[in-house]
């Protein structure tokens, strides 16, 4: 088992944490292999960022995402230089109110709204908890058990409520788009 997951979007969104939480469940709870490297422009917030992590069942030579098994993209900026390293058989889950992929959108493509989902909540910032928790009900790339352990551990004190809850809504609405995709292989 290999999964190269490519987490991109703007400085701010949370998706260097994003990674780390992804890379914890990973470790400490299922047990696995992971390398995590990080990328950010000078600018603190709106910038360029990418959050690359390698999980496996083996010993990770190289850290880098050669081609993603998953890319996540939480801005357009990010779809638009990342989208070529997708696997043609992988999958891109995209933020519908901030990714507007074309018709030439490599792979399997999910849309999940996010940032609407966690505006919602009442915290715009916690589109990357929501986003994880799509990306764990699709992908099943580490335990659902493993993640919200690792979200618990991985926000401020005091929040790890609204945290979990954002990523519960973010599981559900996984589960939905499978479901829903299920049922319309079956007609």
């Amino acid at each position: 088992m290999r999964k190269e997951i490519l987490i991109t979007g703007l400085g701010g969104q949370g998706i260097v944490l994003a990674g780390q939480v992804l890379g914890m469940a990973a470790c400490l709870a299922d047990h696995l292999e992971a390398s995590f490297t990080q990328s950010y422009g000078p600018e603190a917030r709106g910038g360029a960022c990418s959050a690359q992590l390698i999980i496996s069942d083996r010993p990770i030579h190289y850290p880098y995402v050669r081609e993603a098994d998953i890319l996540v993209c939480m801005s357009h900026t990010g779809y638009e230089k990342y989208r070529h390293m997708l696997k043609e058989q992988g999958t891109m889950i995209v933020d519908q109110d901030m990714v507007r992929p074309g018709e030439e959108a490599p792979g399997d493509v999910f849309f999940v709204p996010a940032t609407r989902m966690a505006e919602e909540l009442g915290r715009k910032m916690m589109a990357n908890i929501v986003m994880l928790g799509f990306v764990t009900a699709v992908t099943e790339a580490v335990s659902l058990q493993g993640m919200l352990s690792s979200v618990a551990d991985s926000v401020p004190r005091g929040t790890e409520k609204t945290n979990i809850a954002a990523f519960n809504k973010g599981y559900d609405c996984g589960q939905a788009s499978l479901k829903a995709r299920m049922k319309k292989a079956n007609r």
